[in-house]
C-alpha cells in the first residue's frame, strides 16, 4: 500500500515507521526540512519539502498513485485543504486527517474525510482505519476508542441473523440499509444480498469485524 502523510511531526513521523516496518511504501510531505529528523535514514529518498496542498509537491511525492493519504500537520486549515485536494482532485481511495478544533469536526464529515482527535490514540487509529480501509468510518467517540463503521455484507453471510456478528464489548450492529430503507435490525434480522450494516467497534477490535468480511473481500 502507498501511503502519504501530511506532516512530519510527533504522530506522522511514528506512523510513517510504523507503516514502513509493515513493508508498505510511505511517503512524507512537511514544510519543515527540520522534521526530517524525526525520520530513520532510510526515509531519506521519501521525504518531500513543501505544502502538502501543492500539486506539485504531491505528484512529486507520488499521490497519483496513492492508496491512503493522511493529514496530519499541525493546523486544521492545512488538513482541510490538503484532505480535500486528495480526495477530490486525485481520487485517492482512503484519505484521513487529524482534527484539533473538533468544532471543525462537522465540516471534515460534510466532506467525506473522516477524522482523528486526541494525542493518545491518534497513531492507533490512524494505522487501525488504514489496514481496514474497507470499512468506512462514519463518525468516532472520546478520544477514538469507538467507532461507527459501515460495510456491504459479503454474499457468504446471506441468512445469518445480524445479531450473530455482536461481540460483547467489542462489535455491535446498530443499523442496516436495505434497499436504500434504513432500519434498527430486530434479533431476528437476517443479512439480505446488499446490505449496507453500521457496526459500532472497538478500534481495537477493527481486525475481528475485519474477519467477518474478508472472505469476500478477497484482501
Amino acid at each position: 500500500m502507498r501511503v502519504i502523510i501530511a506532516g512530519c511531526g510527533r504522530v506522522g513521523s511514528a506512523l510513517a515507521v510504523q507503516l514502513a516496518s509493515e513493508s508498505h511504501d510511505v511517503r512524507i510531505v512537511d514544510r519543515r526540512p527540520k522534521t526530517r529528523r524525526l525520520l530513520p535514514a532510510a526515509f531519506a529518498d521519501r521525504f518531500h519539502e513543501g505544502n502538502a496542498f501543492s500539486r506539485t509537491v504531491l505528484e512529486a511525492a507520488g499521490i497519483e498513485h496513492a492508496d491512503a493519504f493522511v493529514a496530519v500537520t499541525s493546523g486544521d486549515n492545512s488538513n482541510i485543504v490538503s484532505a480535500r485536494t486528495a480526495k477530490e482532485t486525485y481520487r485517492v481511495p482512503t484519505v484521513l486527517a487529524r482534527v484539533h478544533d473538533p468544532s471543525r469536526a462537522d465540516l471534515y464529515r460534510e466532506l467525506g474525510i473522516p477524522t482523528i482527535g486526541g494525542v493518545r490514540w491518534t497513531v492507533l487509529q490512524l494505522h487501525q482505519m488504514l489496514l481496514h480501509r474497507h470499512l468506512t468510518p462514519e463518525l468516532t467517540f472520546g478520544n477514538g476508542e469507538t467507532l461507527l463503521v459501515r460495510s456491504e455484507l459479503p454474499a457468504y453471510l446471506t441468512g445469518r441473523r445480524l445479531t450473530e456478528f455482536d461481540v460483547d464489548s467489542e462489535i455491535r450492529v446498530v443499523e442496516v440499509t436495505r434497499a436504500g430503507r434504513s432500519t434498527v435490525p430486530a434479533h431476528s434480522t437476517a443479512a439480505e444480498p446488499g446490505d449496507l450494516v453500521t457496526f459500532a467497534v472497538a478500534v481495537t477490535a477493527l481486525g475481528r469485524l475485519r474477519g467477518f468480511l474478508d472472505k469476500e473481500l478477497g484482501t
